[in-house]
Parts: C-alpha cells; sequence; structure tokens
C-alpha cells in the first residue's frame, strides 16, 4: 500500500504544462509549443516565451492546432521526455486545410486580377495588330516619329 501512495505522490509533483501542438509529422510523437509570460528583469516589461516540447501520443490523435495538457515522464528517445495526458480543445479547421484554402482563394483572386486585366487588351489587340502590320511595312526613322 505504501508503494502506491509513494507513486501517487511523485505523479502529483510531475510538472505539467498546457499548450498547442505546433507540428504531428512524426509517428507517435508531436511537438507542443507552450507560452509563458516572464516579466523582464531589467526593463520590467512581460515578455511571451515560447517553449517546444516533444511529447509521446501513443495512438496518433493530436492534430496541428489542438490545445493539449503534457505531463513529464521518463525519456522516452533523445528529446522525448513529455507524454499527452489529454487533448483539451481540439482544432477547429486543421492549419494545413486552412492553409490550402487560403492558397486556393489568393489563386483564384490572382487569375481574377489577370484574367479582368487580359479581357481588356484582348478587345485592343485587334486595333493594336493592324497598328503593327503598318509599323512593320514602314522604315525604322518613320516609325519612331509616329510613336513619339
Amino acid at each position: 500500500m505504501t508503494e502506491v501512495t509513494n507513486v501517487s505522490q511523485t505523479r502529483s509533483k510531475r510538472k505539467v504544462f498546457v499548450g498547442v501542438v505546433v507540428s504531428d509529422k512524426m509517428d507517435k510523437t508531436v511537438v507542443v509549443a507552450v507560452d509563458r509570460l516572464v516579466r523582464h528583469p531589467l526593463y520590467k516589461k512581460v515578455v511571451r516565451k515560447t517553449s517546444k516540447f516533444y511529447a509521446h501520443d501513443e495512438n496518433n490523435e493530436c492534430r496541428i492546432g489542438d490545445i493539449v495538457e503534457i505531463m513529464e515522464t521518463r525519456p522516452l528517445s533523445k528529446l522525448k521526455r513529455w507524454r499527452i495526458v489529454r487533448i483539451i480543445q481540439r482544432a477547429k479547421v486543421p492549419l494545413p486545410v486552412a492553409q490550402e484554402e487560403v492558397a486556393e482563394e489568393t489563386e483564384e483572386q490572382l487569375l481574377e486580377e489577370v484574367l479582368g486585366t487580359t479581357s481588356e487588351t484582348q478587345e485592343r489587340p485587334e486595333e493594336n495588330s493592324e497598328e503593327t502590320q503598318n509599323l512593320s511595312q514602314q522604315p525604322v526613322e518613320q516609325q519612331i516619329e509616329q510613336q513619339t
């Protein structure tokens, strides 16, 4: 009985942080960014510091943008010393999907801008083509005079 109580007491002393998953590309491992506020020793301004921790995710449940709770544990690999305790809040929209949507929107906007300007230039080429044909038949000196 004393061993069980000792284990529970030592577990309660483990560090626990809450952070945001910033990478889930590894198998059974996620990178969690934990923000903390620290007062600058000289200027007394509150500064936001971010630390990244590699955490063990046994079932690969975490996705980018999830808010998770991590707990200190024994070393599991070269960099992993933390494990996921629970997922506090799921990401509303997975970050890669959001980035793809933004990229598609910007591509569409660029295409509209380009097509909008090309539709104006498509009306002019008929006029321009006649002028260029006339210019190509004339000597260079006369072309320069007509352009200025």
